[in-house]
């Protein structure tokens, strides 16, 4: 096991790198130029050069990447433009709640998908499994950003939800001590991701329902609640564990339209600002950090692999 865990870990390194190149690349791509935006737009020419030497934007391209990259290795994402904050104090202040709104909405995910897929699975072809199936269609072909308008013109300004419109401010340290600050985002961001899980929790437990082992165990009188959750539901769970994951790391890279829709001071704003005022640091920063995270919870997912199934061998 920790063999395997050293050996992934180290094959993550070329995928980060990957990434920071890709973004790198995509970032100077992008027409307009930062020191002009820090200067403003009646700024001399002597100004702005010297603020893009200040930045180390005059240096070639290959040296500023070698030199963000030195930087990243040591913790050191650089200073944001705008502000003049180091970019880690700028993820700090909006990676909890982030990450708590990913949370939040895989929770959600898993709840429902595991139970709408497990009642399609048991009910097949009948009434209960084609209306299941045609909601998480639905779901699945519904974006985000429409089903959040969706929720705002219903509950919000519709006045379905009694101060409802106190979930559009949000404070920059958190949610506040309001379930309704958070409920409609999480349902935003979490009903794909049931859809999802609803499909693939249905798919694999029809593939184990029908193996020869569950025969046996009605045979030998054994409950139907038994063979199902103890027997059918845990031998079909690693599928659902693999997208399970991918959501999750889905639903941080995704909480930048519901960030944006809900106005929540998450890093998924952080991400539109930078890129609409070319802060090409916090940029990096984020997608470097959302990277990480996303690979450190797809190898938590091979691992658990390992107590689903004893069978398997990571080694």
């Amino acid at each position: 096991m920790t063999k395997y865990i050293i050996r992934r870990l180290l094959q993550t390194i070329p995928v980060l790198i990957g990434v920071t190149i890709l973004v790198f690349s995509l970032m100077h791509l992008v027409p307009g130029d930062p020191a002009q935006i820090v200067a403003g737009e009646g700024a001399s020419e002597q100004t702005v050069e010297n603020i893009r030497e200040r930045l180390g934007l005059n240096e070639p391209i290959p040296v500023q990447y070698g030199t963000f990259l030195l930087n990243a290795v040591q913790g050191d994402l650089g200073a944001s433009v705008r502000s003049g904050r180091p970019v880690m104090d700028e993820i700090g202040s909006r990676f909890w709640v982030t990450v708590e709104l990913a949370v939040y909405a895989t929770i959600v995910a898993v709840i429902f998908g595991l139970i709408a897929g497990i009642i399609a699975a048991v009910r097949h072809s009948t009434f209960a499994d084609s209306g299941i199936m045609v909601v998480a269609l639905f779901g699945l072909s519904m974006p985000n950003f429409w089903f959040g308008l969706l929720l705002i013109q219903w509950f919000a300004i519709g006045n379905w939800m009694p101060e409802s419109l106190e979930f559009l401010k949000m404070r920059p340290s958190g949610w506040g001590d309001s379930w309704r600050q958070i409920i409609l985002p999480v349902l935003t961001l979490g009903t794909g991701g049931a859809a999802i899980i609803a499909r693939m929790t249905r798919s694999a437990m029809l593939e184990v329902i029908d193996q020869d082992y569950i025969r046996t165990a009605r045979a030998k009188g054994v409950s139907e609640q038994v063979v199902t959750y103890r027997h059918a539901l845990k031998n079909a769970l690693i599928p659902v564990v693999t997208v399970v994951g991918l959501e999750f790391g889905g639903f941080l890279g995704g909480a930048v339209l519901t960030e944006t829709i809900f106005a929540i001071n998450g890093m998924g704003r952080l991400t539109i600002d930078a890129i609409r005022t070319r802060d090409f640091p916090v940029v990096q920063g984020t997608v470097l950090v959302i990277s990480v995270i996303f690979v450190l919870v797809n190898l938590l997912v091979d691992i658990s692999y390992r107590f689903l199934n004893k069978r398997i061998d990571l080694n």
